[in-house]
């Protein structure tokens, strides 16, 4: 097991006149790909506040179950290898296995067949916190074994750290792909909004808006092509022939340029800095969202265009913003959630999820104070609009013979 962990706030900076400078100096040698979540398990930890990501696991259960027990009556490996990519870290990356091991245990009393040793590997990029979840796995462990007794083989679980645009894994090594909540995120900003990149194409935003220059949506819907084609092309040169994958991403109404509001909002916050002199006008200038929300007749392009897949089903689910928090007793209030109580709630998740990316273009200093402003901005934006939800897309996949 190898992991990178990067923190920027550990390090004790004095009161002198060349703090900012130190500060610059650590931007400047970060990698221009931070894009990791919060690591540990403190209260700005993305383990902490990964319950919106949860609820999106346990709505698309149903089409994993679907596409685990297809796959287990058609293959019947003696080993099952299953690998989830993007997986981060908290308790979400041990259901998702648990999950997986309920059904083809089901599956398998179903056939009156002992079950199949389990082999799984846990993917993410080199600076996500892979110690977070392999102390966690002696519980683990125990709880399965409690679960299932004699029943249960082997069950081993490895990293494979790496981008998942790119070759994990041996040629017809595979049998499933789980993916959730990290095929919207690219490999990189389109080179075409960078500084190093020309910065050719006109920018209204840290991010898509419905207003953006045609330009720069057409530069984010190219990057994704590129990134899924490629990420799609490497699981049908892993997988067996009949593998399967299940994918659940963020995305967007078919023919509408309505992109994801937390971003914007991200981007008035950073804005109204930017008026107060709290961080400077090139640094924000530089600066962009490496995230694209598809539709999905633009998923379903892309797959059919690239010829690996058989897209077996799709669904789409909406979700809050608040990702159903009500269902959590930290959120609940009868029938009604309190735009303050929520706000914090969706500041920390975002925070979570961004503040590495952000930490390593502005640094840490300004942290407390962007996420307090957009916390803000959230709670005013659903006393006006009340509801504020998105599409999530599932799409069950079969390798093509």
């Amino acid at each position: 097991m190898m992991s990178t962990l990067i923190s920027w706030g550990s390090r004790e900076r004095t009161k002198c006149i060349t703090t900012k400078e130190i500060e610059d100096m650590e931007v400047g040698m970060a990698s221009q790909n931070m894009l990791h979540m919060n690591s540990g398990v403190g209260d700005k930890s993305y383990a902490h506040n990964s319950f919106f990501q949860k609820n999106a696991i346990i709505k698309a259960k149903p089409i994993l179950e679907e596409s685990m027990t297809r796959l287990y009556y058609n293959i019947l490996p003696k080993c099952l290898k299953v690998a989830d990519l993007g997986c981060s870290s908290g308790p979400n990356t041990l259901q998702v296995i648990s999950n997986i091991i309920n059904i083809v245990d089901t599956t398998s009393s179903n056939l009156n067949l002992s079950l199949p040793d389990f082999q799984f590997y846990l993917n993410d990029l080199f600076e996500s916190d892979f110690n977070t979840i392999f102390k966690s796995l002696p519980q683990f462990y125990k709880t399965l074994e409690g679960k299932k007794g004699n029943k249960i083989g082997p069950c081993f679980i490895n990293a494979t750290p790496g981008t998942f645009y790119k070759r994990l894994f041996p040629t017809s090594s595979m049998h499933f792909f789980h993916c959730s909540y990290s095929l919207h995120w690219l490999s990189q900003s389109p080179e075409e909004l960078t500084i190093d990149g020309g910065g050719a194409v006109e920018r209204d935003s840290i991010y898509l808006t419905s207003t953006s220059p045609i330009a720069m949506q057409k530069a984010y819907l190219g990057q994704f092509q590129r990134n899924l084609k490629a990420f799609l092309k490497s699981r049908s040169e892993e997988l067996v022939t009949g593998g399967e994958m299940v994918l659940t991403f963020i995305g967007r109404q078919n023919n509408t340029s309505e992109i994801r509001a937390t971003w914007n909002l991200l981007g008035l916050a950073l804005n109204e800095m930017l008026s107060e002199n709290l961080i400077e006008k090139e640094t924000l200038k530089s600066f962009n969202i490496p995230n694209y929300d598809p539709s999905m007749e633009e998923v379903k392009e892309i797959i059919e265009e690239e010829g690996s897949f058989i897209l077996h089903r799709v669904e789409t689910m909406w979700m809050g913003w608040h990702g159903n928090m009500m269902n959590n007793e930290e959120g609940a209030n009868g029938n009604q959630l309190d735009e303050n109580v929520t706000g914090e709630f969706i500041a920390k998740y975002i925070r979570a999820v961004t503040e590495p990316l952000l930490k390593a273009h502005f640094g840490q200093r300004i942290m407390d104070e962007l996420f307090l402003r957009f916390k803000d901005k959230v709670a005013q934006l659903i006393r006006d609009i009340q509801i504020l939800e998105f599409p999530n897309f599932i799409v069950s996949l079969i390798k093509s013979a």
